[in-house]
């Protein structure tokens, strides 16, 4: 057999031409090379702090502002001082008076309780540091302006030095999960914090009208036992009575099981991101990108505290206790139902 020469043969394939595929829809043919999208007037922007003082001027400091339409689609924030999860994040889109989205910086991740694990990541968010760097790649589109602002935690001194990067861009499509967005999508925060549930009590974690697709939803809940966790998560499909069933209990929502038995994890799909057994408390997060969860006349997300059947409570005693619960509910939202039905009347 003849001698292969290593670095010839290196070299030779390195002159073969790169081909890149576009991702497109299954059972689509395949583009050729050629055919990929070319991105005419396409543009990045980009704002960046280096160790900045930002909040002795301004309780709520702006960091990022950007005119035209576009989307954001990369932060980061560094920086060390008591309280980092709880940063408070905001974004208003298109000039609105209050911010459609404002979370704290750790929920936004999907960590609750200052869990300190680090580094994972996703792609979609992650925290790479300690206390620092948590970051998140939330596509938040907007048509006419965005404006990005943060807030210490109470007690943090205004001189505090911070660091960011906000990324995003301009004149291009929105895509999510495959599915191209229309123009006038919007992703929008739904929050529900410190609710008390009692047991077998069924609760919402949002209420939406019109069109769109639940992105992301963040759970960060505690007891007096693990029971609660029997809750299945459930959704209403427009005047719907009776829900699909999302789950079979709440950490199967986040794709565990028994109650979390094998402690953290970091999946691209979902994570759990804090437990403690001594205050039955857990935060997890969950995409849905893999498995889109979209609606067309609006959704009612909701779980319950404990789960029950005919006359069985499920549960190694049956016996769920009083939670408290944080939500956090990330959508995609157009235009409603109604509104498209009279423009085009």
């Amino acid at each position: 057999m003849a001698k292969i020469d290593r670095r010839s043969l290196a070299l030779s394939l390195a002159a073969l031409p790169l081909v890149t595929a576009a991702l497109v829809p299954a059972g689509a043919a395949a583009p050729s090379a050629k055919k990929g999208r070319v991105l005419r007037g396409a543009s990045t922007f980009s704002h960046v702090g280096k160790e900045e003082q930002p909040f002795v001027d301004h309780v709520e400091a702006t960091i990022a502002e950007q005119n035209g339409q576009g989307f954001l689609d990369h932060m980061w924030f560094g920086g060390s001082f008591p309280g980092y999860d709880k940063l408070r994040l905001r974004i208003y889109v298109d000039r609105e008076a209050v911010a459609s989205i404002d979370a704290e910086l750790g929920l936004a991740a999907g960590v609750g309780f200052a869990d300190p694990a680090a580094p994972w990541g996703t792609v979609w968010t992650g925290v790479t540091g300690a206390p620092s760097g948590i970051y998140l790649n939330y596509r938040v589109p907007f048509s006419k302006h965005v404006k990005v602002t943060v807030e210490l935690p109470k007690g943090v001194a205004s001189d505090t030095v911070f660091w960011w990067i906000v990324r995003g861009l301009q004149n291009v499509p929105l895509q999510i999960a495959d599915f191209l967005l229309p123009e006038n999508a919007r992703l929008r925060l739904y929050k529900r914090e410190d609710l008390v549930v009692e047991p077998l009590d069924e609760f919402d974690l949002c209420k939406m009208a019109g069109e769109g697709m639940v992105f992301q939803v963040t759970i960060a809940a505690g007891s007096a036992n693990f029971q609660y966790m029997e809750g299945q998560m459930r959704a209403y499909m427009g005047a719907d009575v009776e829900p699909q069933m999302l789950s079979s209990g709440l950490e199967d929502y986040f794709l565990g099981t028994y109650y979390f038995n094998r402690n953290l994890y970091h999946l691209p799909q979902a994570g759990l991101t804090h437990k403690d057994q001594a205050s039955h408390s857990f935060s997890a997060y969950r995409f849905h990108d893999i498995d889109p969860l979209v609606f067309s006349d609006g959704i009612r997300l909701a779980c319950r505290c404990g789960e029950k059947r005919g006359e069985k409570v499920f549960g190694p005693t049956g016996d769920p206790k009083a939670t408290t619960y944080t939500t956090y509910v990330w959508a995609y939202e157009w235009q409603p139902v109604a509104d498209r039905y009279r423009a085009n009347a």
